[in-house]
């Protein structure tokens, strides 16, 4: 048995405009061939396609072709769109004779002047395999889930968590793969979508309409007839044509019971959406108190509506501010994109006073927050993380910086952007000895999570806040819930 092994994943942030480039993907390595396997065995989706293989007990050839990875930003460049295209076309074209591939994408990737990126992708794999090689095609949870998507996959693997479990999905797609092509299985798919959005507040799969909604999946899973559930609540910040949340539904050769379940899938996900909306964020000058009246360290105010690792461009200042503001003692750790700015103290050298603006350097959600703050030291580069789909990660140059009680991560990458207590490691920082640690997250808290006192949701505006009513829709589909007062999820 041979079977291709393709990994891409961006995910979009259509209010950010702040383009991903090769760049970005360069940041956590792009592999090929052999090197996949080197880099990434034990890890992320990868690491799950291989732990699949080896325990498969089966001769299976692996030919790996190409991985690509960024974080969550705005639109893919044209440059990147086309080096990632020519990858495939190139080592598909390459590979010979395949019997299966393994295609391991995210799902909310966009492109300059292109909606659907995968879409774009699994058609290009078609048109050199054929109609008739098999391609499980494993996704993000926050995916939007599309028309192609669903004509040219042969089945459709999602994340089963958030935080999410990549290694585990790909080992879920890994083994469906080998069972299709050693014909145990025969797939067959139905798939529904949603006109709902919600912002991500209530993302987590531990807890709350998610969890009833994840649960009923892995019930509907037990029944031996059924290969897959995947729910995916699109991430809330992809601007589409085809955007919204999707069920899928993989069964064994029965289209009428793939059919029954993608229904009740769809009419449960539409009976929470209330649910979905409820926000548990408080203001920023509120949550910055609680933080600082907090009884021990750290706590970690998540900045929701910069959050990096949902696409924002990692540029507010509103928490920095108000610490400032507010004349808050306490000690805080403060990460920043701002390239620019890393050049300026750079330039200004350790040990230098340097006044200057900061924040608000990419987006139209912020204004510049003038400072006066000290270096402390400058470093960056390849940064070696734990507990990651990856061991290493550039974040660029990278100093940090003093500005009263804050300690400012401020990077040219968006990397992890502060969001794992490595990257503060890195460079002499320990997270520990800090009261509070702003993340520009919404919902990957687990890095942090062995230091953490307390999480506190602050309601930041920006690329990823929690106000979606609010943000300058102009191509998802109209009417959406809740943008638009519908009462069915068929709009």
């Amino acid at each position: 048995m041979r079977l291709a092994l393709i990994n891409i994943g961006q995910e979009t942030n259509d209010f950010n405009p702040v383009p991903t480039t090769l760049r970005d993907f360069q940041s956590f390595g792009i592999y090929e061939g052999r090197t996949i396997v080197d880099k990434l065995r034990g890890l992320g989706q990868v690491g799950g396609y291989l732990e699949a293989i080896e325990e498969s007990n089966r001769r299976i050839e692996t030919i790996p072709i190409i991985r690509g990875w960024a974080t969550a930003g705005g639109r893919i460049d044209a440059e990147s769109l086309n080096f990632f295209m020519a990858k495939i076309r190139d080592g598909l074209k390459a590979a010979g004779k395949i019997d299966g591939l393994a295609l391991q994408l995210h799902g909310a990737c966009a492109a300059e002047g292109l909606d659907d990126v995968e879409g774009a992708q699994l058609e290009l794999c078609r048109s050199i395999l054929g109609p008739d090689v098999p391609i499980v095609c494993s996704l993000d949870h926050h995916a939007n889930v599309t028309q192609k998507m669903v004509a040219l996959s042969t089945a459709i693997v999602g994340y089963r968590t958030q935080p999410h479990d990549p290694l585990e999905t790909a080992k879920v797609a890994a083994e469906l793969l080998i069972r299709i092509v050693a014909g145990d299985a025969k797939p067959v798919m139905a798939w529904r979508k949603l006109r709902l959005l919600s912002h991500q507040e209530q993302f987590l799969t531990s807890k709350g309409p998610m969890k009833v909604w994840f649960d009923r999946a892995r019930a509907h899973e037990k029944d031996k007839r059924v290969l897959h559930v995947a729910n995916f609540p699109m991430q809330p910040w992809l601007d589409v044509a085809e955007g919204g949340w999707a069920t899928v539904v993989v069964t064994d050769g029965d289209k009428a019971l793939a059919e029954k379940l993608a229904d009740e899938m769809a009419d449960l996900a539409w009976s929470l959406r209330a649910e979905f909306q409820k926000k548990d964020a408080v203001p920023v000058d509120e949550a910055v108190r609680m933080a600082d009246a907090a009884k021990a360290g750290v706590v970690v105010l998540s900045d929701t509506g910069d959050t990096v690792f949902g696409g924002a461009a990692g540029d507010s200042n509103l928490i920095l501010e108000s610490i400032l503001r507010q004349n808050i003692k306490s000690t805080a750790l403060v990460p920043m994109i701002a390239p620019g700015t890393v050049a300026t103290l750079i330039a200004a050298g350790v040990g230098a006073s340097v006044t200057l603006p900061l924040g608000g350097n990419a987006t139209p959600f912020f204004t510049p927050l003038t400072v006066t703050g000290k270096v402390r030291r400058i470093g960056g580069g390849l940064v070696t993380v734990s507990d990651h789909h990856q061991r290493e990660v550039d974040m660029g140059r990278t100093v940090v910086f003093d500005v009263g009680p804050a300690t400012l991560l401020i990077s040219e990458l968006r990397g992890l952007a502060g969001n794992s207590p490595d990257v503060y490691r890195a460079l002499g920082v320990e997270p520990k000895d800090y009261k509070m640690a702003v993340l520009k997250t919404a919902s990957n808290f687990q890095y942090f999570a062995p230091i953490t006192s307390e999480v506190i949701r602050v309601d930041t505006r920006g690329p990823g806040q929690s106000d979606i009513v609010g943000l300058p829709w102009k191509r998802i589909p109209r009417p959406i819930y809740p943008l638009d007062p519908i009462t069915d999820w068929r709009g």
